[in-house]
């Protein structure tokens, strides 16, 4: 039985992790995660990705009853890059990825909420890198996007003390987009998510390639992919069509091309 299911809300793709008690990242999980993403990669009706966890969290972290199975090193390091491998696949995807976050989003959960977009959380929740309360550290590229999040000394101190932090603060760090009532974050995500699928797709996917520069902290490199990424949407038929819907003062109507 797999332990992501697929559904699709109209243009929204939704991924629920379905892992009980605390939908732990497990390998099992990981892969079912990749093949999901591989299903809507190329379906062109879906144009937004929503994650949520199934219970009472998000995820609360890597599987530990798996890693007592693991034996060697080497183990853990194939283990550690398939998920830095599929959370940076996620992270530049050309469709948008909202993490709908309840609960706790703890270890391997954090992890891969932040290669999401966009992070929701709802009131109550707890963020935070706690591994080494278990003598271990993040393999799942915490290391290097909760710095980039939080800055590094905010996170440094997040995951010294493996202390979480609350949903209020993690926006106040930049570590989520923003609050949302208890109960209500998939409802919200969802409902972000319409908002950007009504967007073309096309000037939709040359946005994230260009955010991915900023990320990386590249400027040339952001300013040239920007430059060529506005003459190929300015001359694509959505472009034009929103430049003709905005004088005629109607609704675009885009053919995400």
């Amino acid at each position: 039985m797999s332990t992501v299911q697929l559904t699709k809300q109209g243009r929204i793709g939704v991924l629920t992790l379905v892992h009980p008690p605390a939908n732990a990242l497990s390998s099992s999980v990981i892969s079912d995660l990749s093949a999901c993403f591989d299903q809507i990669e190329n379906d062109p009706e879906v144009k937004a990705i929503v994650i949520h966890g199934e219970g009472r969290f998000f995820s609360a972290g890597a599987d530990i009853k798996e890693f007592t199975q693991v034996k060697d090193g080497a183990s853990f390091t194939t283990l550690s890059k398939k998920g830095q491998d599929l959370f940076s696949r996620i992270e530049g995807f050309h469709k948008p990825v909202i993490a709908a976050i309840h609960g706790a989003a703890l270890g391997g959960g954090l992890e891969l909420a932040m290669s999401c977009h966009i992070r929701l959380v709802e009131k109550g929740s707890k963020l935070g890198l706690p591994e080494l309360q278990l003598g271990l550290i993040p393999g799942f590229a915490g290391t290097q996007r909760l710095p980039r999040l939080v800055g590094l000394p905010k996170a440094t101190e997040m995951m010294l003390t493996s202390e979480a932090i609350s949903a209020e603060e993690a926006v106040q760090y930049g570590l989520a987009n923003r609050v949302v009532e208890a109960g209500k974050g998939y409802d919200e995500a969802l409902a972000l998510a319409e908002k950007i699928a009504e967007k073309s797709a096309v000037s939709v996917r040359h946005l994230l390639a260009c955010l991915g520069d900023a990320r990386q902290g590249d400027f040339e490199q952001g300013m040239k992919r920007e430059r060529e990424a506005f003459g190929e949407v300015f001359t694509s038929h959505d472009g034009q069509e929103g430049i003709r819907a905005f004088l005629e003062k109607r609704k675009p109507q885009f053919k995400d091309e």
